[in-house]
């Protein structure tokens, strides 16, 4: 899943590089999201895991 947020994250760069403002923005936002899902899960499973021993 963070795989997917850096390239949705590169994506953003190089479309505002080139000026595509709209591409830009929603690509920051599929980003902004998926890393929140990501720390989401990652914190889940750091809790299960020290839960179980």
């Amino acid at each position: 899943m963070l795989h997917y947020a850096l390239i949705f994250f590169v994506v953003a760069l190089i479309a505002a590089v080139f000026g595509f403002g709209g591409i830009a923005s929603a690509s920051a936002g599929i980003a902004q999201i998926l890393f929140v899902i990501f720390l989401v899960l990652f914190v889940a499973t750091l809790i299960v895991r020290a839960l179980r021993g």
